[in-house]
């Protein structure tokens, strides 16, 4: 299977940080990240990125940052608070799609819903605009949050008028609005639980996310369809709030490794590869028992600090490989 059609662990995060407003940001093979940037930035920042929606093998759709690349999911989208973001969707498939924000401010023309004509055509090239805000102070000793937040994106117009067709079938991805001051991580991964697929395929198909023992990886949940999950990450655990740390001792904060996923959720956390527990294959799952009997299981393979393969790690990939799933479901890449 092309690696260009499902996405895996993503190792060079699809960013949008270009320095300068107005420069398109570039593929994922240049490493665009906001590792690039000082935290401390300037907010209302304006930038620009391209993403072309294409047809996929086995019947899916998919976002990409240049033609021939789409991906299931989409690229990870960031931005910083504050910030704006301007996307040109070129649709090169012959179904109407859009690309549809969670978390962030948009106007009727960038909605990418059909109920207010916000959509690409067949062929067609349109430009959305997603706006992100910073907390400020409001009456009565209260604060109107801002954007920050795990969120993410998808298609709002093929199939339906509600876009179900293109969600089914791929089309979606991760949003991140990061406060200025968040810790970046060294590695990204989003997961999203689509009906009982993840990332639209089933075990032993699912895929197997790669980090090195002590970096930061940061996880992005998502779910879609019609079905209510939980989301499960063996031997490690974060903090049930806004990034998965705690800001201190007495951060209230419950400690959990087990959060729900149901339809149009999302959330993320960071964790320290193999803090506590060491090297080695570790599951992600879902933890309705029958959804991970059915193929809804993956593997986050931990290797040693210097990249190498801890013992026993290749018998265990293998065992997963081996175990018997439920048969493909429809939607899912063959």
């Amino acid at each position: 299977m092309d690696d260009n059609v499902v996405g895996r662990a993503v190792s060079r995060r699809a960013v949008l940080t270009a320095g300068a407003a107005g420069l398109a940001v570039p593929a994922v093979a240049a490493g665009a990240s906001l590792a690039g940037r000082p935290a401390g930035a300037a907010a209302g920042a304006t930038r620009k990125v391209t993403i072309y929606a294409e047809a996929l093998p086995g019947g899916l759709y998919g976002y990409g940052l240049a033609p021939g690349r789409a991906t299931v999911p989409g690229p990870i989208l960031e931005m910083w608070e504050g910030d704006t973001l301007e996307i040109t969707l070129v649709n090169r498939t012959d179904q109407r799609l859009s690309i549809h924000p969670h978390g962030v401010d948009y106007s009727t023309d960038s909605d990418g819903s059909p109920l207010n004509a916000s959509f690409n055509g067949p062929g067609e090239t349109r430009t959305y605009v997603w706006r992100s805000r910073e907390m400020v102070a409001a009456e009565g000793r209260r604060f109107l949050p801002g954007s920050a937040g795990y969120w993410h994106y998808h298609d709002h117009a093929m199939g339906t008028e509600h876009g179900t067709g293109g969600v089914a079938k791929g089309l979606y991805g991760a949003l991140i609005v990061r406060r200025r001051g968040d810790l970046l991580p060294e590695k990204q991964f989003t997961v999203v639980f689509n009906d009982m697929l993840i990332n639209n395929r089933t075990a032993p198909d699912t895929p197997m996310f790669e980090a090195n023992l002590g970096q930061r990886v940061e996880w992005i949940a998502i779910g879609h369809g019609g079905t209510f999950h939980t989301f499960h990450l063996h031997a490690h655990r974060w903090a049930d709030n806004r990034t998965g740390l705690l800001e201190g001792p007495a951060d209230p904060s419950a400690v959990i490794d087990t959060k729900d996923l149901n339809p149009g959720g999302s959330f993320g956390f960071q964790v320290r590869a193999g803090e506590g527990v060491g090297p080695g294959v570790w599951m992600y799952h879902c933890h309705v028992q029958f959804h991970s009997d059915g193929g809804m299981a993956g593997l986050f393979l931990v290797r040693n600090a210097d990249g190498s393969m801890p013992p026993g790690a290749e018998d265990a990939i293998h065992r997963f490989h081996g175990h018997a799933h439920a048969a493909h479901h429809e939607g899912v890449l063959e």
